[in-house]
């Protein structure tokens, strides 16, 4: 057991880059962590870590030696979870990364919580692309196409874009035929947060016409707040049609431009191929598939 503690400090010390982090992660001592660490380095006559005043970071040895300590207590958590699966409810904590999409996600895992209430969810909502691996997530949902060979990817669905506007604003301002027409309106775009480039509207242009620039009357890092924003008549925005499904229902906003755009995005559910997948990982799984309305 000794051994198996050290192990559980190393890798909240690799993953945390911090001796007193982890310890603080873990409710012990920094110097108890550091020792445990020592100890561990001197059983394996190796170095793991490159220590210096400002920075952890570890060494070649210290991420061969990481990656199969996750695998040892990916294998530990699984038992675990089997033999509580047994007993009774998957349970235990689950750490999910998601886009920031609170209408999407958040009904659905209301109703996870209440079906598996001995899960803990520990949610990490935003739109940047995490390490799943080097950062400990159990699974992430996330969109467009994945080529991580150290993940598992399962399609969960896929969702049209649309460019949409209300009623009134189209009688104020007229609804555009053609794409170039766009260059005379209000324009709400999406950001994307981790390169600070516009999201293109990817419009069906004859061989020949100039790419369009749209005006750039608000732009936000979120396309949440874009979708409140185009509901209070402020201009036209490119939005998934689950954001908007309802508004399109009921007649509060309308879709423009529909034969000059055909984009379709998939998401996926990934999870570290290496890894077991317990109980609790299981029924997650299950439930987004089932209750997830793209």
């Amino acid at each position: 057991m000794d051994s198996l503690s050290g192990i559980s400090m190393f890798v909240q010390v690799a993953e945390t880059r911090s001796f007193t982090e982890a310890a603080r992660i873990l409710g012990v001592s920094a110097s108890a962590v550091g020792k445990s660490i020592a100890r561990l380095e001197e059983r394996l006559r190796v170095r793991l870590f490159h220590r210096s005043t400002r920075s952890i970071t570890l060494t070649a040895e210290g991420a061969l030696f990481l990656e199969r300590c996750r695998r040892i207590l990916s294998e530990l958590d699984a038992a675990e979870s089997e033999l509580s699966d047994a007993a009774g409810s998957p349970r235990g904590k689950l750490k999910v990364g998601i886009p920031q999409l609170n209408k999407l996600f958040m009904p659905v895992f209301d109703s996870f919580m209440q079906r598996y209430p001995d899960i803990d969810l520990d949610v990490d909502m935003s739109d940047r692309m995490v390490d799943v691996i080097e950062e400990g997530f159990d699974i992430v949902v996330r969109t467009g196409d994945q080529h991580d060979s150290r993940l598992i990817a399962r399609k969960v669905g896929s969702c049209p874009h649309v460019l949409v506007a209300t009623p009134s604003y189209l009688e104020r301002h007229g609804e555009p035929h053609h794409p170039s027409e766009l260059v005379g309106h209000l324009c709400l775009q999406h950001r994307f947060p981790a390169t600070g480039k516009l999201e293109r509207w990817p419009f069906l242009l004859d061989d020949g016409e100039p790419e369009i620039v749209l005006p750039e009357t608000m732009t936000a890092n979120t396309i949440e707040p874009l979708a409140y924003s185009v509901m209070q008549g402020r201009g036209i925005a490119f939005l998934p049609t689950f954001l908007v499904r309802d508004a399109l229902d009921n007649g509060q906003l309308r879709i423009i431009l529909k034969d000059y755009l055909n984009q379709t995005v998939n998401f996926w559910l990934l999870w570290p191929a290496s890894r077991y997948a317990s109980p609790k990982l299981r029924v997650f799984i299950d439930h987004l598939i089932q209750h997830l309305r793209i």
